[in-house]
């Protein structure tokens, strides 16, 4: 078990990484004013997963509230089936939820606990490779609306993060790819040596070697800890986080909900902001083939869906989340390991690469 601490003063709190840590309930009970824990996940994960939870939480009332399976129902009106059920089974202030599931459940369930009765507790428990290096980790809570992702939402920490790398085992081999875009990120904004580790681990990361995996997700959570200690609500440096997300939430939208994973449209998100690097003169042209053959090893999409052009990546990112003064701001490589904010990029560049 490798454990570290996201440093946020009083709010700060554990992430646990382990092959089993459903074997210490301690870890969850301890969380817990009641006992009752509210579970919400979906129909896939609790099908694998929740007699594990049961087992180990023998004494504990385990409500489930499963909900639709899919990005595409990471929206107001599955949040409000949960706060209904909520309602009905009378959990009061001291109530508190656990996050069972990828990125759709982790996101739904945090803005559900920063909502309810303004403000109830909960545990991050993510099942899929992407969440457990990313979206668990930070307090980013949201839903989508249909013109843009995660456009509702809050800033809301959970009590602790717990990872049973064992989840990645019934993992699909195309959510275990999508994953791997946001750890192949951290490599690029960060850290270049983790980026050349990730090169040389390739083979054991698609075996799944425990050792391996456990160390790639420590790092990805150690860099993400750092980020958000210095900056929560991401005023600077935790924008780094969304390298190739500028372009994949517009790819994401225009396709729809649910076609493209996110960690697809991330990576070829990435690529894109490679090439408008290259274009600026801060990538080479060997960094950017590194960039492309890394995401590439592990069958990730490189190349922006065919009928999509420049019009239709601005109407979508004219409504990103990082749009300031309508000025849209890009996360663009300066270098493995190393990254910049900016809106400084010209037009006919971004309609050069875009189209």
């Amino acid at each position: 078990m490798s454990t570290l601490t996201v440093e946020l003063g009083v709010r700060s709190y554990p992430i646990i990484i382990s092959e089993n840590p459903l074997s210490q309930p301690e870890l969850i009970k301890k969380h817990l004013k009641t006992n009752r824990l509210f579970v919400v996940t979906n129909p896939v994960v609790y099908g694998l997963w929740a007699e594990k939870l049961r087992s180990a939480l023998a004494d504990i009332d385990l409500v489930f509230i499963q909900v639709p399976d899919g990005e595409e129902y990471k929206t107001l009106h599955t949040m409000e089936q949960v706060i209904g059920e909520l309602l009905q089974n009378h959990a009061a202030r001291d109530a508190t939820l656990l996050a069972l599931g990828g990125g759709v459940i982790g996101d739904l369930t945090g803005y559900v606990a920063a909502s309810y009765q303004r403000g109830i507790p909960f545990i991050q428990m993510p099942t899929t490779l992407l969440s457990q290096v990313d979206s668990s980790v930070g307090g980013k809570t949201a839903v989508n609306h249909a013109l843009g992702k995660n456009m509702i939402g809050a800033f809301y920490q959970p009590q602790t993060v717990i990872i049973d790398t064992q989840t990645l085992t019934t993992l699909p081999p195309r959510e275990f790819s999508a994953g791997m875009a946001e750890v192949i990120k951290y490599g690029i904004i960060y850290d270049a040596e983790f980026f050349q580790w990730l090169e040389l681990q390739q083979q054991a990361i698609k075996d799944l070697q425990t050792d391996v995996i456990q160390k790639m997700i420590y790092r990805c959570c150690e860099i993400k800890a750092e980020i958000v200690a210095q900056d929560e609500r991401e005023k600077g440096l935790r924008a780094l986080l969304n390298l190739g997300h500028t372009f994949g939430h517009a790819i994401e939208a225009e396709q729809g909900y649910g076609n493209w994973l996110h960690g697809e449209a991330v990576s070829a998100g990435t690529i894109i902001a490679s090439k408008v690097a290259r274009q600026k003169g801060w990538l080479t042209a060997s960094e950017v083939s590194r960039i492309r053959n890394l995401h590439e090893a592990f069958d990730l999409p490189v190349d922006a869906p065919e009928d999509m052009g420049f019009q239709q990546f601005m109407a979508h990112m004219q409504h990103d989340k990082k749009v300031e003064a309508g000025q849209i701001r890009f996360i663009i490589p300066q270098g493995i390991g190393n990254a910049v904010v900016t809106s400084d990029i010209d037009s006919e560049l971004l309609k050069n690469i875009l189209s």
